[in-house]
């Protein structure tokens, strides 16, 4: 068959049933991406002879004798089509994942189409940016400032590769092809509790291609955890690489290679398993009842499945609800919810030249996968080098080891390259989702609204294995309850294994489960004392000269950096009651009502986070930096540019960066729990203070000056009167052997804190249950922005993700704990019609811990926006909603018999 694509003709014969997705793929068209392959996400959009279509669903063999069309051929003579340079200038993308498909898609748009966005972008999702970039990008806002030596930071500098996103040439995890490279799949357990007996691998060692199968009889009998944290001891090590018991629906029990994906599919369809089915709980309340089903023999037994429970007290809150005017108690519960980053776990494992095992892979935390694999296989660090390119999206999810364990044993065995990529349904099925938690709030409190008692009761419901577990569960009793001042606060939470997908980090990390319950409770609080939602707040929160405390009394290293949340609270109420944002619908049937909340975030977590980085000052007067943090998304290598740009000098596009790569740069515990800015760019900070030091006592040496007389200036130093290009400085300083280098470390502690305030009104309909933002505002204290644009994105984007659990995400599960709706279509994430554009304001602080005054920014933003959607739909009907999500059956259900 003939094809001609970007117009370029090629003769092949596609595969029976081959997508044109796939057939693209291995022609090396790798911006077109696989989210879904269902045609739910359009991260595969192309042009059909000039329409846009989602590949995964087109046959490859309806391209033949068609134009086709991909983000690769949209330049023209080697200057970008408009649309790519509108989404640059933009900067209409975070991971970048989506991009190519949101530009093809954006590209085809002519006359009034662009007129309806939220019509005709209905088939292109984004998870990151909340779609509001991609709405400047349509409406030509440049929205990035020019790159000045010595001015790099606080100001919207480019992402140094978002040419290469938006021409499609960025290289994503499986972006790459290699010779040789087999496939592997899983077969996945249909039960939720069942012993193997046994497993026939006979038909399916017949299936053509098939070249081995290993079930947990061919792997180390060694267990772990897939959590990913530096200190490894807080997480249970109870799982094994593939295991002879099962604990839940999706879990991997066999894994096929083959020299192609349908082979290893098919192979695995024809797997033979014996099952020993055995009794399973899904309900952590029941889980913990003597009698019930015990998931582990490892641990957990003596205490009905809770692998962890932590108590806490600081004063009496006896004594408090005594001292109590009025006393409010209420159980509030939150849903399970899955990140849906777009690119899905996925990673490609080789034996090099060199003999070591090379793990090219989409992970947070490529440092501690390499400790991880050593433990499991048994070998030394040496054997191993772990990276990650570009990667697409995380949000917690990726602070896994999911797929590189598997990969590595199948390169062991086989001798070949082994490529694994996730499918849609296994992400929902078989990686981590958030810990559901039911949360029993009890507040006491005097008549003019004075907290005199908090006590909690929290259970969370880690799923099957217990990573992230004890961490989560911690946060939760942490933040939510550090926020307000009172003398009396207590906790007890449980964190309780059962049979269900095991959940995992997820940003906010525990804390938006009880910041949702909390700040509920102190609405219903301050509508039982009949004070407004700020009074109550203002009176109540925390301020600069208390001590930062929760329910432990042990010492600590969190401290005020900065503080901000008066601020954040005045900005929001301001904002409220100016009018912006939309009218209630007409019709009586429409009620409005105002919700806010706040919330607290440690920034980093109280466990062990470090991170290195490396400067060199090059050749051509340029600098390289080697730190070790992923970036997914976050922003971080534009972040820790601007800050090393700053301390020397110059501008941002003379550093040139790697990052996240084993073998290539300082050890980094990984990125997540809000650490990319205040720890890797800590550590940036300092190796590039380091670096110029070095530079200038170098030049004041050969110039005789003192070094306080000399200073760097973009691309040179400056000694009294005397300018030396940075150049000429190198070429002399090599000839001497003096090496312009420094590395250093950053380690968290002590912890600074950031804060956020999110507000809306919100119109709901009494006769569906139909709930409509009207109006959302949220203001943040994260210190001085280090790139205000992306800050701003990174906000925008938690908020449309804290829209989506508050108002309809939810894994719905069937009486068997299989997942009913593993599919973005029926799971349903914000789309470009459900995010209206929130304003976003900062605080006007500057750190005193951060690496240039700078905080934690992309994590606590979604923490208050579900609680303040609750609480303003509260406002308008009158009747507290405790659970989320917030779907039009369960407000129904409520309102229809009302009057």
């Amino acid at each position: 068959m003939n094809y001609t694509i970007n117009n370029k003709r090629f003769s092949a014969e596609p595969r029976p049933g081959q997508c044109l997705r796939t057939f693209l793929r291995e022609r090396g068209f790798f911006g077109v991406k696989k989210g879904c392959d269902a045609g739910d996400c359009g991260a595969c959009t192309v042009w059909l002879d000039g329409v846009p279509v989602h590949s995964c669903l087109i046959p490859a063999f309806r391209a033949a004798n068609r134009q086709v069309t991909t983000i690769e051929g949209l330049q023209q003579d080697g200057k970008l089509h408009p649309m790519q340079q509108a989404f640059l200038d933009a900067q209409a993308f975070q991971c970048g994942f989506c991009t190519a498909g949101m530009i093809m898609t954006a590209a085809a748009l002519e006359g009034d189409a662009q007129a309806d966005l939220p019509q005709v972008l209905k088939g292109n999702l984004c998870r990151c940016t909340g779609y509001h970039s991609i709405y400047n990008a349509f409406h030509g806002i440049v929205s990035s400032d020019e790159d000045i030596a010595g001015k790099a930071c606080g100001r919207s500098l480019k992402n140094p590769f978002g040419e290469a996103i938006v021409t499609g040439c960025a290289r994503y995890t499986l972006d790459i092809t290699m010779d040789s490279m087999l496939h592997l799949k899983v077969l996945r357990s249909p039960h939720p509790h069942a012993r193997i007996r046994a497993i026939d691998r006979s038909k399916a060692m017949s299936v053509p291609g098939v070249v081995d199968i290993f079930t947990w009889e061919d792997v180390p009998r060694q267990l772990y955890s897939t959590a990913t944290h530096e200190d490894h001891l807080v997480d249970p090590d109870d799982t094994y690489v593939l295991d002879n018991v099962v604990r839940f629906a999706g879990q991997r029990i066999a894994a096929v290679v083959a020299e192609t994906v349908g082979a290893a599919e098919a192979a695995c369809r024809l797997l033979d398993v014996e099952y020993e089915i055995l009794p399973a709980v899904f309900d952590p309340q029941e889980a913990m009842k003597p009698g019930a089903p015990l998931l582990h023999d490892k641990g957990g037994e003596s205490d009905r499945n809770i692998f962890v429970d932590i108590h806490g007290e600081i004063g009496s809150v006896e004594a408090g609800f005594k001292e109590a005017d009025a006393v409010h108690e209420m159980t509030y519960s939150t849903s399970r919810v899955q990140h849906a980053h777009l690119e899905t776990h996925g990673c490609i494992a080789w034996k090099g030249d060199d003999e070591r095992l090379h793990v090219r892979t989409s992970s947070q935390a490529p440092f501690i996968t390499k400790g991880k694999l050593c433990h499991i296989f048994g070998l030394l660090p040496r054997n191993f080098h772990v990276f990650t390119e570009r990667v697409g999206g995380g949000f917690g999810g990726k602070q896994e080891m999911l797929t590189e364990d598997l990969c590595v044993l199948a390169v062991l065995k086989t001798g070949r390259p082994v490529m694994w990529e996730f499918t849609r349904e296994e992400q929902f099925i078989g990686a981590t989702t958030r810990h559901p938690m039911t949360t029993r709030v009890k507040l006491g409190a005097k008549n003019d609204g004075t907290l005199t008692a908090i006590e909690l009761h929290v259970v969370s419901n880690t799923g099957a294995y217990g990573g992230h577990a004890s961490e989560t569960l911690a946060a939760a009793l942490g933040n939510p309850l550090t926020v307000y001042r009172c003398a009396n606060k207590k906790a007890d939470g449980y964190a309780v294994y059962t049979n269900m997908v095991p959940a995992g980090g997820f940003r906010g990390y525990g804390s938006s489960q009880t910041t949702f319950a909390i700040e509920c409770a102190i609405d219903d609080l301050a509508q039982l004392l009949g004070i407004s939602a700020f009074e109550i707040r203002r009176k109540n929160m925390i301020r600069p000269c208390d001590w930062i405390e929760s329910i432990w009394k042990d010492p600590q290293d969190v401290t005020f950096g900065s503080y901000g949340l008066d601020q954040c609270l005045d900005r929001v109420e301001a904002v409220l009651a100016s009018g912006h944002g939309s009218p209630k619908p007409e019709g009586e049937d429409w009620v409005e009502g105002m919700g806010i909340a706040l919330a607290m975030l440690e920034s980093g977590p109280p466990t062990e986070h470090r991170s290195g980085a490396e400067m060199k000052l090059l050749l051509d007067g340029c600098y390289h930096l080697a730190v070790g943090s992923t970036e997914m998304g976050n922003g971080s290598v534009t972040s820790h540019r601007q800050i090393a740009a700053s301390v020397l000098g110059s501008r941002a596009e003379s550093i040139a960066i790697i990052n996240a790569d084993t073998d290539q740069t300082p050890y980094d515990t990984g990125t997540f729990a809000s650490t990319g800015t205040v720890v890797a760019g800590r550590a940036v900070a300092l190796a590039a203070t380091a670096l110029r030091d070095n530079i200038i006592e170098f030049a004041a040496r050969l110039t005789k000056a003192a070094p306080s007389t000399c200073r760097l200036e973009d691309d040179c130093v400056l000694c009294g009167e005397r300018r030396i290009p940075l150049v000429e400085l190198y070429a002399l300083g090599t000839g001497e052997g003096h090496r312009f280098e420094a590395r250093r470390k950053g380690y968290l502690s002590p912890r600074s804190v950031a804060f956020n305030v999110h507000g809306v009104r919100v119109a709901v309909h009494r006769v569906t249950g139909e709930i409509e933002i009207l109006q959302s505002v949220q203001a943040a204290d994260i210190g001085r922005p280090i790139n205000p644009m992306q800050c701003r994105g990174q906000i925008e984007g938690a908020i449309a993700m804290g829209f989506g659990w508050a108002l309809y995400e939810k894994m719905v599960y069937d009486g068997n704990g299989a997942m009913v709706n593993p599919a973005l279509r029926n799971y349903r994430i914000p789309a470009f019609a459900d995010v209206p554009r929130s304003e976003v304001y900062f605080a006007d602080t500057f750190d005193t811990v951060g690496p240039l005054g700078a905080k934690s920014q992309g994590e606590c933003a979604i923490n208050p926006v579900a609680p303040a959607i609750a609480n303003a739909v509260a406002d308008a009907t009158g009747i507290r909603f405790p659970d989320l999500p917030l779907t039009p059956d369960r407000i129904f259900e409520r309102l229809s018999f009302q009057p």
